[in-house]
């Protein structure tokens, strides 16, 4: 038996691995024409403790993000995928993607790198992609291998 996804959502943060999720996540999204949701979550836990450098930082982060998604978005459509959402979202990142978004999207499906942006975070609090996959209701890829080809 074969599944079918139809709402797709991708985290992504610029990483490498990030990367390695947003392709992989494109080739699933095509062969199954599913609607894909290209999501980065600006992390703004911290920014209080910074306040005048946290707007600043804050809008920055904001551009950064449109203009991945931006791209990503359009690589998304070249490659085959029919309907692509994008969604930036401030917060943290550990409850808006498995919990949040899967909710407001109705994500069957969510696809990540094995690791981001973050090391430090990581090793003190634990990482982004485990804890999708331990609070999400949905099922979760985790990426750490290139896309092959068909």
């Amino acid at each position: 038996m074969t599944m079918l996804y139809k709402k797709i959502l991708v985290a992504v943060d610029g990483s490498k691995e990030a990367e390695l999720a947003f392709r992989k996540s494109v080739g699933i999204a095509a062969r199954n024409q599913a609607d894909l949701y290209l999501t980065s979550i600006i992390d703004n836990r911290s920014f209080g403790t910074i306040e005048s450098y946290g707007r600043e930082f804050a809008e920055e982060s904001k551009r950064q993000a449109e203009s991945l998604l931006s791209e990503y978005k359009n690589k998304a459509v070249e490659a085959g995928a029919t309907e692509v959402h994008i969604v930036i979202e401030m917060g943290s990142p550990k409850t808006l993607i498995p919990v949040d978004l899967v909710r407001r999207f109705n994500i069957d499906l969510i696809i990540c790198g094995a690791t981001g942006t973050n090391s430090a975070e990581r090793i003190f609090m634990g990482s982004v992609s485990e804890r999708i996959v331990r609070a999400a209701k949905c099922d979760v890829l985790i990426v750490r291998t290139e896309e092959k080809e068909a």
